[in-house]
């Protein structure tokens, strides 16, 4: 199908709607939206409605932007008071990990190809370089089923999990590059090897840091006259950020991660709105990058490589992962085996392994094409497989406890700052509420709780003692924490509004 500029902004729209529909439901059922987003781009090209797109470095373009969005927009929601106590275990887990589960991925793949199965024959380089694509986990869907389900973590999991999965992306792509290195230049030396690998990691760890305390002075002592300004600057920030880091020789996602951990564990200007145009943007750029994933796979070519990619996804599932999480945590007593065994579960393939595949297809490294559908079939199988379980393993090992149920306010847009600990609620006045009498006074409030402000018809006012109140208002309530706003709606015998 030619498209032309016009029609081409038509059916991204349609596209973009209909990954939205499929994004609501996915997390209202508990299914990887991840999965959903990459079957509407498959059934979208060319085995489909016929879109033709074959760009390898286009997909690679639009990878490296949206990671860098969805690593700077982690970095900054990833609260350090939360992973403080797990941090030692997280970066662990998202380097050493990563690095085991490469290498006995790696080797297993060498030996499958070139003992068992004849279909395919990799090299042992080859082999790595497959594995190494692989060897990171995806955040997003995991978190998206949890948050769906309402589910927190025991034993410091969530922020455990969220650590690794929000860091180890570097770790993969630097093994990624330097596999493809190896492959296209076989006389360079191993020390090179591991001196470019300690300078990708050193440089940007530091640069991340650096450039991230920096951007903190630079948001606070600038004067933008227009508020919206703010995001943009943020994301100029980012964008500065990886740039550099990556003229520098250091690796451009781990710094751009860091930065946006330091900069969201500041007190910055405009923080709230600034986060929420973040939130937005990488929900978008999730939803591109999946559709370009997808629309860039031959589903054709899926089918020869089933074999080989059951094999090695159920190996990575049930031997390669469990083992590198095993051995990477053997130092630290404080998880137990359930914990342990959660985590192992919990290393979903996702978008980062199928943008890394592009980078082998855009350097013309041999059987790169096989190596990228490959990777796309495991990372379905890995989704379909552990993403549909995961809260049920949660369940099934005594992990998961159930968080509660926050109102969402919808007559009144107001927020407070993340500093000010205050609850907030909404309430619609009933006729219970009302048997006492219909001035706000004779309300059953509990101590510590505040009606700031009524809503009635389409008129906002705020109310004094004597205000009389009619069934049907709706009431904005402060309280000084959670368990006082769940005090109030005891005592008034109403349930939250969802």
């Amino acid at each position: 199908m030619d498209l032309n500029f016009d029609f081409f902004i038509l059916i991204a729209s349609v596209l973009l709607f209909f990954s939205l529909i499929a994004g609501k439901t996915g997390y209202k059922y508990g299914v990887p939206t991840l999965l959903l987003f990459l079957f509407i781009g498959i059934i979208s090209g060319s085995g489909g409605f016929g879109i033709e797109f074959s760009s390898p470095s286009i997909t690679q373009y639009i990878g490296v932007l949206a990671l860098n969005i969805i690593l700077f927009s982690g970095g900054m929601d990833t609260r350090i008071s939360e992973i403080k106590p797990i941090y030692r275990e997280g970066i662990v887990l998202a380097t050493v990990g990563v690095l085991l589960t490469a290498l006995i991925t790696g080797f297993f793949v060498y030996w499958l190809t070139n003992s068992v199965l004849h279909s395919v024959t990799f090299s042992l380089l080859e082999s790595m370089l497959l594995a190494g694509v692989m060897s990171s986990t995806d955040s997003a869907s995991v978190f998206s089923i949890l948050r769906s389900k309402n589910l927190s973590m025991k034993q410091n999991l969530r922020p455990l999990l969220e650590l690794e999965s929000g860091s180890n992306d570097p770790m993969a792509y630097m093994i990624t590059i330097v596999m493809i290195q190896l492959l296209s230049a076989p006389e360079i030396s191993g020390w090179m090897v591991l001196l470019q690998f300690l300078q990708q990691l050193l440089f940007g760890a530091g640069a991340g840091y650096l450039l991230g305390k920096f951007a903190v002075k630079l948001i606070n002592g600038i004067n933008l006259d227009n508020d919206a300004l703010y995001s943009v600057l943020m994301l100029t920030i980012m964008f500065f950020i990886y740039g550099l880091t990556t003229q520098l020789g250091g690796n451009g996602y781990l710094a751009v991660y860091l930065g946006g951990l330091i900069i969201g564990n500041h007190k910055v200007v405009h923080r709230r709105s600034t986060t929420k145009f973040f939130d937005g943007i990488t929900w978008l750029m999730q939803i591109i990058m999946f559709l370009t994933l997808g629309l860039l796979v031959e589903p054709r070519e899926l089918l020869p490589v089933a074999g080989i990619g059951i094999i090695v996804g159920l190996f990575m599932i049930l031997v390669s992962r469990p083992l590198s999480v095993f051995l990477s945590l053997l130092p630290f007593k404080n998880l137990t085996f359930n914990a342990r065994l959660f985590t192992s579960w919990v290393g979903l393939r996702g978008a980062v392994p199928i943008i890394f595949a592009t980078y082998p297809m855009v350097n013309d490294v041999p059987q790169a094409k096989m190596i990228f559908n490959i990777v796309f079939f495991i990372t379905i199988l890995s989704l379909m497989v552990q993403g549909t379980t995961v809260s049920l393993l949660a369940n099934w090992l005594n992990l998961s406890k159930i968080l509660p149920s926050r109102p969402k306010l919808k007559e009144f847009d107001v927020e407070f700052s993340d500093e000010i600990k205050s609850a907030t609620c909404e309430i619609t006045v009933n006729k219970e509420m009302l048997k006492q009498g219909h001035n706000l006074l004779n309300i059953n409030l509990p101590e510590h709780t505040l009606v700031v402000m009524v809503k009635r018809d389409n008129r906002y006012f705020i109310p004094r003692g004597n205000t009389h109140l009619e069934e049907g208002d709706s009431l904005l309530v402060i309280t000084d924490n959670e368990e006082a706003m769940r005090e109030t709606y005891r005592q008034l015998g109403i349930t939250p509004l969802e």
